[in-house]
Formats: structure tokens, C-alpha cells, sequence
């Protein structure tokens, strides 16, 4: 059992406080949110509020981990970078993984990955470090998904496929098998990838094609 803080205070770090509560042996001692971002009232969920800048001063790396389940925004990278933080500053991230997800023994997950319900994990693939996989995604067998990546809900990657960092999927994406998505290729909702994406491009459409936009200027 480890004693964790969460970092954020919007619905993904209530769904976390709420998941590690009902489904895990860890407990949820605090939450912590960058300085600027601390309410006038220091609770949520009937925990602390801390400063993230002052974390070490109430929660020593050495006696508790974090959780920083954020969301995509920005490709990933807020919170590719509270994590990098966090690592620097000592502290070990829990996984979270949805008991009610089909994973297979010897799975490679990273840290702080968030893994909800309905997640169908099927053998000889990898999952890298700070991933979210929302409800009721298929990973397909021999695939690996990098670090700093977000699934949705119900997205279909086949077989032997490689998701780069910093992907986003929305919901309903299908890939098909073999294939590669660039770093920080975002898939639109409903988006049909049928050949290799280049990197910090959008997908949109059945068959998906790639958009005259970059990623980094999509707001998701």
C-alpha cells in the first residue's frame, strides 16, 4: 500500500481519488496543484490542498508516491512535464489499473499510467510511462505504446502497431495493423488510420486524412 497525493483538481483527479478508493490498496492522503492554481479553501474530495512547489516540505518523496492522472491537454505535455518534475524532485509515481481491465501477466506498464475499466490488453504489448487509457479500448497483441500518450474511449489499435509519444486517440479511432503513429499524431474521433502518420499531424476522417494544421495548434 502507498500513501499518494494526486496531483490536479478537476474531474481527472477526482475519478482518481474515487478509483484508488474503491479499487485499489493505496490511499489518498493530499492533493497538490501548482501555487497559482490553489483555491481559496484547501480541500478537495475532504483532503488537503498543497502547493506543488512545497510538496516536499508536507509529503517527503521518501514516504509517499504521486498520481498525477492529468489531461491531454497540449498533447500530453503538461503532463509529461508535471511528471518530469516529479521524477526530478525524487518521488515515485503509482499505476493505477481498473481490476475490471483484461491485462495478461508479465504486461510491461509504466509509472503513472491510468488504465480505467473495459481496457482489453491482450498479450506481448507494452505500455510506457505517464499513459492514460480511458473505458473500453482494444491494444492489440505485439503493439507498444510510448510514453506520454492518451486513449479515449473505445479505440481499436491493432496488432504489431507502435504509438509514438505524445499521441492522442479520440473516441472511436481505429488502426489498423502495422502500422506506426508519428509523435504527436492526434486521431480524431471516429478516424480510420489505414497507413503510417506523420508526426504532430491531425487524422480526421473514414479514411482518415492528415489535416493542414499542426497538433500543437488543436485545442483537445
Amino acid at each position: 500500500m502507498a500513501r499518494v497525493i494526486i496531483f490536479g483538481l478537476l474531474d481527472n483527479a477526482s475519478l482518481a481519488h474515487f478509483y484508488l478508493s474503491h479499487d485499489s490498496t493505496h490511499e489518498v492522503v493530499a492533493f497538490t496543484v501548482s501555487g497559482a492554481y490553489l483555491p481559496l479553501e484547501p480541500t478537495f474530495e475532504g483532503k488537503p490542498v498543497v502547493p506543488f512547489e512545497e510538496l516536499e516540505q508536507h509529503y517527503p518523496a521518501a514516504e509517499f508516491s504521486l498520481f498525477a492522472p492529468m489531461s491531454p491537454r497540449q498533447m500530453n505535455r503538461l503532463r509529461a512535464e508535471i511528471y518530469r518534475q516529479g521524477k526530478e524532485r525524487g518521488y515515485r509515481f503509482l499505476s493505477y489499473v481498473s481490476s475490471r481491465a483484461t491485462v495478461f501477466p508479465g504486461t510491461p506498464i509504466g509509472e503513472n499510467c491510468f488504465i480505467l475499466e473495459d481496457n482489453t490488453i491482450q498479450p506481448f504489448t507494452r505500455i510506457g510511462n505517464n499513459v492514460v487509457l480511458w473505458s473500453g479500448n482494444h491494444i492489440g497483441h505485439h503493439s507498444t505504446i510510448a510514453d506520454h500518450v492518451m486513449f479515449t474511449s473505445h479505440v481499436v489499435l491493432s496488432g504489431h502497431c507502435t504509438v509514438e509519444p505524445y499521441c492522442f486517440l479520440g473516441v472511436n479511432a481505429t488502426i489498423r495493423d502495422g502500422l506506426r503513429l508519428g509523435e504527436g499524431t492526434l486521431v480524431a474521433m471516429g478516424a480510420c488510420i489505414s497507413r503510417d502518420t506523420e508526426p504532430w499531424s491531425v487524422y480526421q476522417g473514414n479514411p482518415a486524412r492528415k489535416r493542414d494544421v499542426s497538433s500543437t495548434d488543436v485545442e483537445i
